[in-house]
């Protein structure tokens, strides 16, 4: 149980004066075995010697728990703590010139424990930190390396409280990260097929520091320099899946700002709660509300016919070995025969597609024409997992446009890429979560298998959809397939497919609606001629 520990040996009153073991000698093994162990401390109920003591400590390690700031093996600070330390730095320092000045040391004291220092005991801080680390000082004040130094004294000395009271007063919690309050679930709440987007706010933060960060200004924000960026949040958000491998990288093997603000957008559509925890980590000044928009419901773009959404979640579905993974390592610009791990498990892809089609423009124009651009996920849906997706009534919710892989050579492959399709339209008909879908007719450079092309119009006409598009991931050829999959997913209220039963449904709703129409009309009649018979009557009645 990973809960802090107090060891309290008791009837203190009991032991023989003449014992020559020490408490210490009987708790170090103990203590290096179970890092839990914070205190270990004798006591005497009977004689009142140091009882109180062991409550004392008992709340002190509740409050300000040693584990999660200071590793005892090694001596140090652990990196969570070193982490949030360094962004509370970083804010402080308001000129951002690396260092602590007196005038920023007194706001920072007045802001953690609402009271100034004096000049004598900022100069004393300063000797102390000089005598131990030079490095620690310089001629403008306390570096972040003193200012990690200190507060690794402080713990060392036992005075927890005080690194304590300065993390959660920058709005931390117990696992160092930022506590709830800060990041309301109210925030983020939304309907099933509404989803979260970056503001331009947001975005205008993330051009800013992608420049500061990207040092020879070369549109490569390396892995260094990404680890540089999160440095100041607990852990960087995009070492596991489903983000590590998710963006295109360069020839350097880092980031773009495209990819690098892809990522961020996937983070954002994901993880939203996760997305505006780690822009607070990295600097956002605003408001946590005004990093993240809403998008309208999807139910509502179909019936005004327009989509107003700057990312959009596309599923890739298809029978195994029918080039999906292939279409996902093409979209991020690598070799189509790249192993992306296991089949049996969700893939992501994300990469902005320009509209206008223009290509190769310079570092400074990709900032401007960023607005030009849309952000697509390729969300690749192993054929295994198809059945669990359907499981669920929102699973299609988010949704904006399906995609159907099938190997053209192959013939089994076009029945179950098919069949897929079925599943899907009859899914979205019956929960009310239709979604635009296309039909790809991947390793064109290979034969067709024989009627393919008939066999396969004839299916897409039959359900109202796009014939299949002809794509060769081994050749390159892509048909511009990417901008006809964004075309789509942009126009909500086409591509729909039917099928019979959701023909059959329509066409009997239309005869009820018919029905109900008639009898309105009908009734309506009857109603008029009533009044018209009555004012007759009443005219007669009069003039007689």
């Amino acid at each position: 149980v990973k809960v802090p520990i107090i060891v309290a040996g008791c009837k203190l009153d009991l032991r023989d004066d003449n014992s020559q073991v020490s408490l210490e000698q009987v708790m170090s093994p103990i203590m290096h075995q179970f890092r839990e162990i914070e205190t270990c401390i004798e006591c005497s109920a009977l004689k009142q010697l140091q009882a109180q003591e062991v409550f004392y400590y008992a709340q002190k390690t509740v409050l300000h728990p040693t584990g999660p700031l200071f590793d005892q093996e090694s001596q140090s600070l652990k990196p969570r703590c070193v982490r949030a330390l360094k962004r509370i730095f970083i804010l402080c320092d308001h000129d951002r010139d690396g260092a602590l000045s007196e005038a920023e040391l007194n706001d920072f004291q007045v802001k953690c424990f609402h009271a100034p220092l004096q000049p004598s005991e900022i100069d004393g801080v300063k000797r102390v930190v000089q005598e131990k680390l030079p490095e620690g000082v310089n001629e403008r004040g306390l570096t972040v390396t003193g200012f990690l130094f200190l507060h690794a004294l402080f713990i060392e000395k036992g005075r927890l409280e005080t690194t304590w009271t300065v993390l959660r007063k920058f709005g931390y919690n117990n696992d160092i990260r930022l506590a709830d309050e800060l990041l309301p679930p109210s925030l983020f709440k939304r309907a099933p097929d509404q989803s979260v987007e970056l503001t331009d706010v947001a975005i205008d933060f993330l051009k800013g520091m992608y420049v500061l960060f990207d040092d020879d200004g070369d549109n490569n924000l390396r892995p260094q320099e990404i680890e540089d960026l999160f440095s100041t949040a607990p852990e960087s958000p995009w070492t596991e899946a489903p983000y590590v491998d998710a963006a295109e990288k360069t020839a350097l093997g880092g980031l773009s700002f495209d990819a690098f603000l892809s990522l961020w957008s996937l983070m954002t559509l994901l993880e939203p709660a996760r997305s505006v925890e780690h822009l607070i980590y990295i600097g956002f000044p605003g408001d946590p509300s005004s990093a993240i928009r809403l998008t309208r419901r999807r139910r509502l773009d179909r019936k005004k016919k327009q989509c107003e959404r700057k990312v959009f979640q596309c599923f890739v579905f298809g029978p195994n070995n029918a080039g999906k993974s292939a279409l996902l390592n093409c979209f991020l610009g690598r070799s189509y025969a790249d192993n992306p791990g296991s089949t049996t498990d969700e893939r992501y892809a994300v990469n902005m597609v320009d509209e206008s089609g223009v290509s190769g423009i310079s570092y400074a124009l990709c900032f401007i024409m960023c607005s030009a651009k849309k952000t697509l996920v390729m969300r690749e849906i192993p054929e295994g997992g198809a059945q669990g997706l359907f499981s669920s009534k929102e699973s299609l919710a988010a949704c904006d446009i399906a995609v159907f892989v099938y190997d053209s050579s192959d013939e089994s492959s076009w029945k179950r890429a098919t069949e897929l399709l079925v599943e899907v339209a009859t899914h979205g008909e019956a929960t009310g979560y239709e979604v635009p879908c296309l039909m790809v007719s991947a390793k064109d450079d290979l034969d067709s298998f024989p009627i393919s092309i008939q066999e396969s119009t004839r299916v897409t006409q039959d359900m109202g959809i796009e014939p299949p598009v002809p794509i060769s991931s081994k050749l390159g050829d892509f048909n511009n397939l990417f901008r006809k999959i964004l075309t789509a997913a942009q126009h909500p209220h086409l591509s729909i497919p039917e099928t019979e039963a959701g023909k059959s449904r329509k066409h009997y709703n239309r005869l009820i609606n018919r029905s109900l129409m008639a009898v309105s009309i009908g009734a309506a009649a009857v109603v008029v001629g009533l009044a018209a018979y009555r004012v007759y009557a009443a005219r007669k009645s009069t003039s007689a």
